[in-house]
């Protein structure tokens, strides 16, 4: 606490929350902390606070209020005209500040950063697109961005039950940033669990953020190199083998194919990379990541590799295969599962197809290509695009190639009902997962390897997946549909 008066200022410190005070857009850290480690160790620098926040001892408070106890508190005594702004913390938050901050908007803006959460906005009726982006709080035009698979622009009709991805900001209060890391304490050297013993709830390790050797050294008796620090995270590695050759379901109704691309470093040379994510949806409704794989090129071949190993986990049937034009998908599909359909992702193919397209043109020819999937059936689909095609022909030759080329795979939601084909079409069930993997590109540009970068996603997998424990929204439906469309080969 603080006492001011006209020409002097007080402040009352007790336990480990801090009083800072800026002068001349200086910030200065002027308590000390009243705790056992802090005192013996007498840290100068930020790293150093952050190491002494996890010693075993660092809890032990030496100088505290309580019913039966009148300590000695310290009282510090400051000039008015020794300070700009007085700042008070507690011990929460108190650690995020750092003493080069130069300014109080500095830190406010460091303890209120915010980041964005995605969440799923279900419309609702009477809804549009522009009172929904009112309400969210996110521009018209960001919304159809990121819902490529319902928007084609702003004027996009919305039916009531649609999901929408929206962007949520919030408030964030740490900078440092750690994913989960689960490790067999008898796998490790004395020097490595010293070492994990050092990071709270057994962190991933960034070399970047640990203080000088030398302070470790003198008060923990043991050397940290990056080398160590690499041999400690590389202990995940089986875990992640195991959990990529873990037993499948035997049957998947959907299946999901998507990439993500990465820059990794490979012998001094910054490459890029993708990152093959296969997503399935089982029959209870249920997402579930099935694989990741990094670093290979796309061919037939390939594809063969990745799902005869699907099989030799356990999968005996897929229904429906969802992904871009990958290259050599289709001739893999119709090897490996000879009886599942090939669906290309309509969003991608959307997608593709405007790229050709100027901007003006753009919301007109979009609302022309709603016209061919959205159709009642496929000969009316058909129709359709041929009215599509000799209508922008002239002025975009190539724009339609694709959907006349790719025509076979691009047909099998007309069979089914509107509800289930947006399951199958819309790639809302991936997209939200790919944007957690994004996040990646956003922390860390170039990853230092290939292992590196797969053990970032499957961190980041696993913090996604916790909450993936409802069905998809009307699965029951969908799934009666499948098992009429696909007699006998789904568990009823």
């Amino acid at each position: 606490m603080s006492l001011i008066t006209p020409r002097e200022t007080f402040v009352i410190n007790i336990g480990d929350s801090r009083t800072y005070i800026i002068k001349n857009k200086k910030l200065q850290l002027i308590t000390n902390d009243d705790s056992l480690v802090f005192k013996k160790y007498k840290p100068t620098t930020r790293k150093e606070r952050d190491l002494l926040r996890f010693h075993k001892e660092n809890n032990i408070i030496i100088n505290s209020i309580s019913k039966n106890n009148l300590p000695n508190i310290t009282i510090i005594k400051l000039n008015n005209d020794d300070y700009d702004i007085l700042c008070h913390l507690t011990d929460g938050v108190s650690d995020i500040l750092e003493e080069e901050l130069n300014t109080l908007e500095e830190a406010v803006n460091l303890l209120t950063e915010e980041q964005e959460v995605q969440q799923i906005y279900e419309v609702q009726a009477g809804d549009t697109l522009s009172e929904i982006s009112i309400t969210v709080g996110i521009p018209m035009e960001t919304i159809v961005e990121m819902n490529g698979n319902l928007l084609d622009n702003v004027n996009s009709t919305l039916n009531i039950g649609d999901e929408l991805i929206i962007t949520v900001p919030e408030p964030e209060l740490s900078v440092v940033r750690t994913e989960q890391l689960y490790l067999e304490e008898d796998n490790l050297t004395n020097d490595e669990l010293k070492l994990l013993d050092l990071v709270s709830d057994r962190s991933l390790l960034d070399i970047t953020k640990l203080p000088s050797r030398t302070f470790i050294e003198d008060i923990y008796g043991f050397e940290v190199s990056e080398s160590m620090v690499t041999a400690v995270t590389n202990k995940i590695l089986p875990q992640i083998e195991e959990w990529q050759q873990r037993p499948l379901s035997a049957v998947y109704p959907i299946v999901f194919i998507d990439a993500i691309h990465f820059s990794v470093r490979d012998e001094h040379i910054v490459k890029k990379i993708a990152a093959y994510i296969i997503l399935g949806i089982n029959d209870e409704g249920k997402k579930e990541v099935l694989s990741i794989t990094v670093g290979e090129n796309e061919s037939a071949k390939y594809w063969l590799s990745i799902l005869n190993e699907l099989k030799n986990r356990g999968v005996k049937d897929i229904l429906i295969i969802c992904a871009d034009g990958l290259t050599g998908i289709k001739e893999a599909i119709n090897t490996a599962f000879p009886n599942t359909e090939y669906q290309r992702c309509i969003v991608h193919q959307v997608r593709n197809t405007l790229k050709y397209v100027n901007y003006k043109d753009m919301k007109a020819f979009a609302a022309d290509l709603k016209t061919i999937y959205l159709a009642p059936n496929e000969q009316q689909g058909h129709d359709n695009l041929q009215r599509v095609k000799e209508k922008w022909d002239e002025k975009y030759p190539n724009a339609m190639k694709s959907w006349e080329q790719n025509w076979d795979v691009l047909t099998p939601i007309f069979k089914f009902s509107a509800d289930v084909r947006k399951v199958i079409y819309t790639t809302n069930a991936i997209e939200s997962l790919n944007s957690t993997y994004k996040k990646l590109n956003r922390q860390r540009t170039v990853f230092p390897s290939d292992k590196a970068l797969l053990k970032s996603l499957y961190l980041s997998t696993l913090q996604a997946t916790k909450k993936w424990t409802q069905p998809l929204r009307g699965w029951g439906k969908v799934y009666g549909e499948f098992a009429i469309m696909y007699e006998g080969r789904i568990p009823l």
